[in-house]
């Protein structure tokens, strides 16, 4: 009991960081293009996990014995090929924020949660009842929260939302590499590949000098060692005793953090129309993966005890 409270604590406080990375990633937009500050970011990031890589191969885990060790050719393309998802991804959100707000881009992001188990149809793996419920309920939220009188979606809102693909893909992309590659070794690289593709991109599409990062320093620390560093350190140290639908359950409240933080720090304002969007959202992604979890429950007791 005590052990699963300490989780829950730890991945709430995962969901808050990531959730007010929003109110950072807007904030360093006064200064940077988005793939600057992303370049950056991710760069900071990556770097801040070397200490945990070097020290977990000196001390391995009784854990990390069980992953097999994969040779170099399939970490060298694992983690380029999550990189790379990782960096669409971040790219659409981080440029979607200039034209939208934390709150929109937290909620909107959120619906990966949703999208993981339709883009498994491509895998021929049926999405149970509740995914379809709350991939309905998340749809309509969406069209209050960001579709116009004109029927016309917002344009920084349709950016999150083509990058929240991305990081559904990233998930399904990391859930087939974790067994294979051990997982902080894997965010290392992927983190690494995401920021020298970035800054290549800013480098062509750009224009950043040293004081504007200077100044876009408070928020590219909290994006690069908070975000990134130390709340997927938390995160996987909480998901060591939390199940995977519980813990996705708890860190789906980023979203709410995320319109909190823009709500206090930036004076973001939502609409009772948008309110109405972002209650259904975060209904969709709840049953999404309570109705889930609900389900792998009874499939579990409704099996053969052991010797049975």
């Amino acid at each position: 009991m005590l052990r699963t409270l300490k989780s829950d604590a730890l991945l709430m406080l995962t969901a808050t960081i990531w959730g007010f990375a929003f109110v950072a990633q807007r904030m360093g937009m006064e200064h940077l293009g988005p793939f600057t500050f992303n370049g950056v970011r991710f760069a900071l990031g990556s770097l801040s996990l070397v200490p945990l890589v070097l020290l977990k191969r000196r001390h391995p885990s009784a854990a990390a014995a069980l992953v097999p060790s994969a040779d170099g050719r399939t970490i060298l393309w694992g983690g380029v090929l999550a990189g790379v998802a990782l960096f669409m991804g971040a790219s659409l959100q981080q440029a979607g924020l200039v034209y939208t707000t934390a709150g929109n881009a937290g909620f909107i992001t959120g619906l990966y949660v949703v999208i993981v188990p339709l883009l498994g149809l491509f895998w021929k793996q049926r999405p149970d009842l509740g995914t379809w419920a709350g991939a309905v309920l998340a749809a309509v939220g969406l069209y209050l929260l960001s579709v116009t009188a004109a029927f016309r979606i917002a344009f920084g809102d349709l950016l999150v939302l083509v990058g929240a693909f991305f990081w559904a893909l990233h998930v399904l992309i990391i859930g087939w590499l974790s067994p294979r590659i051990e997982s902080v070794l894997l965010a290392c690289i992927q983190f690494a590949v995401c920021a020298l593709l970035s800054l290549i991109t800013a480098a062509a599409l750009e224009t950043a000098t040293p004081a504007a990062v200077m100044a876009a320093a408070l928020p590219i620390l909290y994006g690069g060692l908070l975000s990134v560093g130390v709340a997927y350190t938390l995160q996987v140290v909480a998901q060591r005793d939390a199940r995977p639908a519980h813990a996705a359950i708890i860190l789906s409240l980023e979203s709410v953090f995320a319109a909190l933080g823009g709500w206090l720090l930036l004076g973001e304002i939502l609409t009772g129309r948008a309110l109405l969007g972002c209650s259904l959202m975060m209904a969709g992604m709840l049953l999404s993966q309570l109705h889930a979890f609900v389900f792998r429950q009874k499939r579990l007791d409704s099996l053969p005890a052991a010797g049975a």
